[in-house]
């Protein structure tokens, strides 16, 4: 039986992002991918012009349905948009027992605002029990974390939190895993200037529960997950898709 994984994401009709990038990634790592959309949006490589929720029952429905029929190796979590879907999703997974990868989907790249305030709150107080890791980048983790240390947040809530240096403006990428009771693992590589990053945290979300989907501790699927999304960058590094942040070419050659 193949290994599968399930993205609970907003869709991105550019190809770049959300559930389209996830199931590429699980594809691009063996695995077998689902997902259930948690919203439409209206976005390309420029940016997010409108955001249409998925009514948080019919959220519900799907995970459901899906889980009566699928088995669910691993679990990723984008886009929760409301803290109706987010009590939703938090409903429909209180029995899952498999790892849970949240990416905590704040704001686009562009500047839009892809989560309601209120959901901040019910993020942060109800679906954060869920997840065995969190992987915010540098301008989430300051709304996520607050003021608290990411070694604290880890040994408070129990999820370990990948702080992702995406954002950084070092000649170095510097990503930093913190985990309860344990020394923090840090994963370096040299700083690409490129155009084409629309999708990359999604991407390394994705790439993440797949690794430990296929039974990888945290620090090796961490480890192997940051590699594959700076060598894909690195390989769409020289395409001329879109007018904007292009898209990561999942699967393709150069």
């Amino acid at each position: 039986m193949p290994t599968t994984v399930l993205s609970v994401a907003g869709s991105d009709p550019s190809g770049g992002a959300g559930i389209q990038a996830d199931l590429k990634t699980f594809l691009d790592h063996g695995t077998y991918g689902m997902a259930v959309v948690t919203a439409l949006t209206a976005q390309s490589t420029t940016g997010v012009t409108g955001v249409h929720a998925v009514p948080p029952v019919f959220v519900a429905e799907q995970i459901a349905t899906l889980r009566a029929d699928m088995p669910v190796d691993a679990i990723k979590l984008g886009m929760l948009a409301s803290a109706e879907i987010i009590d939703a999703v938090v409903a429909a997974l209180s029995d899952y027992d498999g790892p849970i990868v949240l990416d905590p989907v704040m704001v686009s790249t562009s500047g839009h605002r892809l989560i309601a305030p209120d959901a901040i709150g019910a993020l942060r107080e109800r679906l954060l029990s869920l997840a065995a890791v969190v992987t915010p980048n540098l301008p989430e983790s300051a709304i996520l974390l607050l003021d608290e240390h990411p070694q604290a947040f880890a040994e408070r809530t129990g999820s370990a939190v990948l702080l992702k240096d995406g954002h950084g403006v070092g000649e170095i990428v510097l990503d930093a895993l913190y985990r309860p009771g344990m020394p923090v693992a840090r994963f370096s590589h040299p700083r690409l200037s490129a155009r084409n990053t629309h999708g990359t945290g999604c991407t390394l979300s994705s790439a993440l529960a797949a690794r430990l989907a296929q039974g990888e501790d945290l620090h090796t699927a961490t480890g192997e997950a940051i590699a594959y999304v700076a060598d894909l960058i690195a390989r769409s590094a020289g395409h001329s898709l879109g007018s904007g942040k292009g898209p990561l070419l999942h699967g393709l050659d150069d």
